[in-house]
């Protein structure tokens, strides 16, 4: 009897990049654990990892093209499917312009290096303006606030976990998370390591969540107030001289610094208790530590994007950094030097991508990179007009369950001349389809951490290339996004047509030569080869020194004092004194699920219940709510039932659910999925509560009512 082979691989699956070891009976996965010889990961492995197989397995999953009939979904071959798609396209291109086709591309494309690739000739073959992702119910805050400070908004910095001695953690959850924002695989172990060495790890959030539950302190802090904490802090460093000591202030402050101290002035730490939370002493306690600890970091993540004040809240924490005297120093934070370098690359983006450069038809939000932010979708597609959507082009998303009012995003979905997914299942979203394109996923594709290995906590690099063959039926998606722009550009007219010789060439290359080109002029001057050779993460060593190159490129120095920043004052104020809401929702990730996608694992899903709504229990003696209870989550654009789990790890005032649950709508075909209790959240997250400056979703803060159901 043959011994089973064991091969290497990384998780695709999350920001962590884990090293994985794969075991393989008859070309099957028969068995996945983590790489103990990886340097980065150091054997750690989550339980998606381990789904991995039976993802790729999945009865329910699409394994062939599907055209939607009056009788449901049938199969059609690859060609048929193509050239129809194509020409549809096409005939709606030329009667409603080109902003009648708008694409959407969901998170998974993020860890598919050759989707994300080839996403880019689509649109541009599609043109037009209506262009959306699931960055705007993420990280946009993050990207406006970088393209703001640093004039490049790839350039994320990132948390020197590995050699910093106080960690000071805001709106995010890394335990459960995996490092999200930084790519830091074996979590867990490297925060414990802080506390080894003697550091201290502080925690900030409306919820007691994993990472609170393992840091040194713990503080709640009411949900959307977060820029108020920060001037707040800010404010203390002024008056504390701090600002005086600081070498990054006078190595990479521009203008602004006063206008910056003037406006901290405004919101001292005894003027932001009521509405935050957080004890004036604790305030000025926090800032002078993070000041006077020499190697220290604030960081906040997605608490701190979605919500009203997302971009505002993500400039203040930068500038705090600087302030302090910890951006880019060693454990402080610092930016990757990815082997493809994509920071240089991002510097190339013309001010014509901007923010605001472009507004959305309806609501006037504003555009970024290329894209609008996804809670124009909505309108765009149900306000008639010149530029109305009239076709959906969807890659790796499902935004019925991740965007805000999902409910009445699949109505919209559902009176559109053509959707197109290209997708593994059918969902949610793909229900609305007229075409499923079935891709592959998992170990049935190469894996290269193109988008986020400039978010590692370490520069490394890794390649991996598929080790289990593909259902026939299912093509890369790299190839069907480009056989789609060729299709759609070829049946077009003359000025897209001209570029069919770069879609060839691109196709001719294919995603790992161009990644190749990309590694060979990169930093590190790699090849693909040379990462390939190394079974396990190659390891470049940790963050080093490299604002001063990145400020060279575009803006010469940082600016103190953004203009966005300071006409937000006033709302921020208006913020300060007002009442807060008597109950606001927020939401979690849980470890066994991966947004919305990963629900209809069986090995994932045993065990109790995990989407239930979490309460206060003075909010829900107050309400005569019970633990176990159903009850009804409502707000101005919708209403679920979910159980009810009281604990004091929610603060009072708030409530928490978490997303990506309640898939069983009609005509979802995920029966592990549907089975489950819960809900989707975003059937009660109102489409018009964005964050003021770039449109992003504000997921956090949404005014509810709890009551019996």
């Amino acid at each position: 009897m043959l011994e089973n082979e064991i091969r290497t691989h990384t998780c695709m699956l999350c920001d962590a990049n884990c090293g994985l070891r794969v075991e393989l009976s008859e070309g099957r996965v028969v068995g996945v654990r983590g790489n103990p010889d990886d340097t980065f990961s150091r054997g750690h492995i989550c339980p998606k990892a381990a789904a991995i197989g039976d993802l790729m397995e999945d009865p329910d999953r699409v394994r062939t093209p599907l055209r939607r009939t009056a009788k449901g979904f049938v199969e059609v071959g690859w060609e048929e499917a193509l050239n129809e798609i194509a020409q549809r396209v096409a005939d709606l291109r030329r009667t409603r312009g080109a902003d009648a086709v708008a694409t959407y591309v969901g998170n998974p494309t993020v860890h598919d290096y050759g989707a994300a690739l080839a996403i880019l000739p689509l649109r541009a073959v599609l043109g037009g303006k209506n262009h959306f992702s699931a960055l705007s119910v993420d990280t946009l805050p993050r990207m406006v606030a970088s393209q703001t400070l640093y004039g490049v908004g790839s350039a994320t910095p990132v948390p020197d976990i590995d050699r910093t001695d106080l960690l000071v953690v805001l709106g995010s959850n890394p335990m459960v998370s995996n490092g999200s924002g930084m790519v830091s695989p074996d979590i867990r172990n490297r925060l414990r390591a802080i506390q080894e060495r003697g550091g201290r790890i502080v925690v900030l959030d409306p919820r007691r969540t994993q990472t609170a539950k393992a840091a040194d302190e713990f503080h709640f802090v009411r949900p959307g107030t977060d820029a108020l904490l920060m001037f707040a802090m800010i404010e203390h460093l002024f008056a504390q001289g701090h600002h005086l000591r600081s070498a990054a202030v006078k190595q990479f402050g521009g203008a602004g610094l006063d206008a910056l101290q003037a406006a901290a002035a405004r919101f001292p730490a005894e003027s932001v208790e009521a509405q935050t939370g957080v004890a004036p002493e604790t305030i000025r306690r926090l800032a002078d530590e993070l000041a006077t600890t020499p190697k220290a970091i604030i960081y906040g993540r997605m608490g701190t994007c979605v919500q009203a004040h997302g971009v505002a809240t993500t400039l203040l924490l930068d500038l705090f950094n600087l302030v302090a005297g910890n951006l880019d120093h060693e454990g402080g934070i610092r930016f990757g030097t990815p082997a493809a370098d994509l920071l240089r690359i991002g510097a190339l983006v013309p001010k014509s991508q901007g923010l605001g450069m472009a507004r959305s038809r309806v609501d006037g939000l504003p555009g970024f990179l290329g894209e609008f932010p996804v809670a124009a979708l909505l309108p765009e597609i149900e306000t008639e007009g010149h530029g109305q959507i009239r076709a959906l082009l969807l890659h790796a998303g499902n935004p019925v369950a991740s965007n805000p009012n999902g409910a009445r995003l699949a109505k919209a979905l559902s009176t559109l001349d053509l959707v197109v997914a290209v997708d593994m299942y059918i969902n949610d979203t793909t229900r609305h389809a007229d075409f499923i394109l079935p891709t592959t996923v998992g170990f049935e594709r190469s894996h290269y951490p193109l988008l986020l290995a400039a978010q590692g906590v370490r520069d490394f690099a890794s390649f991996h290339r598929p080790i289990v063959a593909a259902p026939a039926g299912v093509r890369e998606s790299f190839d069907i996004l480009l056989d789609l722009a060729s299709r759609v550009a070829a049946r077009s007219g003359a000025a897209r047509r001209a570029s069919a010789p770069a879609l060839r060439l691109m196709r001719k290359l294919g995603p790992n030569r161009i990644v190749d080109a990309l590694l060979r002029v990169g930093p590190h001057k790699l090849r693909l080869a040379d990462v390939e050779a190394e079974p396990n993460t190659l390891d470049l060593g940790p963050l080093q020194a490299r604002l001063r190159e990145i400020l060279r490129w575009k803006h010469k120095a940082v600016p103190l004092f953004p203009p966005m920043l300071a006409e937000q004052l006033p709302a921020l104020e208006a913020l300060r004194d007002s009442a807060h809401e008597p109950l606001v929702l927020i939401s979690r990730r849980t470890l066994r699920s991966n947004n919305s996608w990963m629900h209809n694992m069986a090995r994932l899903q045993r065990g109790k219940t995990r989407c239930t709504l979490e309460m206060n229990p003075a909010d829900a003696a107050t309400r005569g709510l019970e633990d176990g209870t159903t009850v009804r989550l409502a707000s101005e654009v919708g209403d679920v039932q979910v159980p009810l789990a009281v604990t004091d790890a929610v603060m009072p005032g708030v409530v928490c659910l978490p997303h990506g649950f309640g898939q069983n709508r009609e005509g979802v075909k995920l029966r592990v999925a549907a089975a489950q209790i819960g809900a989707s959240v975003n059937d009660v997250i109102d489409h018009r509560r964005t964050d003021a400056i770039s449109g992003t979703s504000a997921l956090s803060g949404q005014p509810v009512t709890v009551t019996t159901a």
